[in-house]
């Protein structure tokens, strides 16, 4: 089925062929239609799933139809838990509104950067994206009010309750009008989020899209098995026989990810670690080296790394295990996309052996292993 079909207006089909969006992705067929039609959402679908544009689409073609309340009222609101998250989510409404005949003025806030020039931003704005914190001060400066809310948008609900944000949700909620539009987006269904979903949805559109394992296909998986303490030279090692050029690095913490970084830093590989403690600044010239080829090495943890979204992404590198096999597809996810192939590389001590093995009998498949003991790292 192609854009065509799903009711959208040409300005956005042109959006659309400008930006190369051939086919819609499943969740986008399902919920285009179903939001201009009005309806709640609940969408359980993965990040790279396509879901931003379906619903930043139709929240456009809505918002072309509908009258401008006064300023500061801003009539969408998209809540997010990362400040990366915002500034993509921002990116592409500003990029699929650019034909409108009407111009919709799109802005994202969050903390962690000076809220004076956001204040001022604020003149004129129909679709906030924001993360909670920063949300509710502006609300409490009159920097922005809530009461003309036509369509709330959660996105990655589950990662805000696991951040904290659920007393921030909470309050942010008293402050919508009753009457509006609620889509909901989250990659699980944990039982708080059962709870926002009852109290917050109206017979909602149930959509879920199943985890992208067809992309897997164009993923070579490989696993080096090898001592905790040498994993480091073998990282520098791969790193460079590979001749890799742009790499993205997953560790569980953001001490080892700064330790990681460090490290490829004083071997002679530029090397940027990107997490929650680093400062906004900081983040955003990490992300914007890494995906100009500026840097070739971007270290991160599981959080910061939804931020990411880089279609032709060739290796991914898990220097330490995620917790569940969920989240190990969702990191090595990240490469293999937009029909490109892909190489996903974990490094694996003898204490993670068998939780590797879970992951692959839950994935169902199974990566080619090396034994590292049997490489030369005299040098790295």
């Amino acid at each position: 089925m192609p854009f065509s079909k799903l009711g959208l207006t040409d300005a956005l089909l042109k959006a659309l062929a400008e930006q190369k969006y051939i086919q819609p992705y499943p969740i986008q067929q399902q919920a285009i239609p179903a939001i201009l039609e009005g309806k709640d959402i609940l969408g359980i679908a993965q990040t790279g799933s396509g879901k931003t544009a379906s619903f930043v689409l139709p929240i456009l073609q809505q918002l072309q139809a509908g009258i401008s309340t006064k300023n500061r009222h801003v009539r969408a609101l998209v809540v997010v838990p990362t400040r990366e998250l915002a500034i993509q989510v921002n990116d592409v409404f500003t990029t699929l509104g650019a034909n409108l005949p009407t111009p919709i003025k799109t802005m994202a806030v969050y903390g962690g950067v000076s809220i004076n020039p956001q204040m001022i931003g604020l003149q004129g704005v129909e679709v906030l994206v924001a993360t909670p914190g920063r949300l509710l001060e502006l609300i409490s400066t009159s920097a922005v009010s809530l009461s003309a809310i036509k369509i709330l948008v959660l996105d990655e609900a589950d990662k805000m309750l696991n951040l904290g944000f659920k007393e921030e949700m909470t309050k942010i909620f008293g402050l919508l009008p009753k009457n509006r539009q609620n889509l909901l987006f989250s990659a699980t269904l944990s039982d708080d989020l059962n709870n926002i979903n009852r109290n917050l949805l109206r017979n909602p559109v149930v959509i879920k899209v199943e985890e992208e394992i067809q992309n897997l296909d164009l993923i070579k998986q490989f696993a080096y098995l090898i001592s905790e303490e040498k994993k480091g030279p073998l990282l520098r090692y791969i790193i460079k026989q590979h001749k890799i050029k742009q790499v993205l690095i997953f560790t569980s913490s953001v001490h080892r990810a700064d330790a990681v970084a460090l490290k490829l830093s004083q071997n002679g590989i530029d090397a940027f670690a990107i997490h929650s403690k680093k400062s906004q600044e900081a983040r955003n010239q990490a992300l914007d080296f890494f995906k100009t080829g500026k840097v070739k090495v971007l270290v991160a943890t599981d959080l910061m790394a939804r931020g990411i979204d880089i279609k032709f992404l060739p290796y991914v590198i898990n220097y330490e295990l995620p917790r569940s096999p969920k989240d190990y597809i969702h990191r090595i996810g990240r490469t293999g996309r937009a029909e490109s192939s892909g190489e996903a590389i974990s490094i694996i001590s003898p204490e993670e052996e068998h939780h590797f093995k879970v992951i692959q009998k839950k994935m169902g498949k199974r990566a080619t292993m090396i034994d590292g003991n049997t490489i030369n790292l005299k040098g790295y």
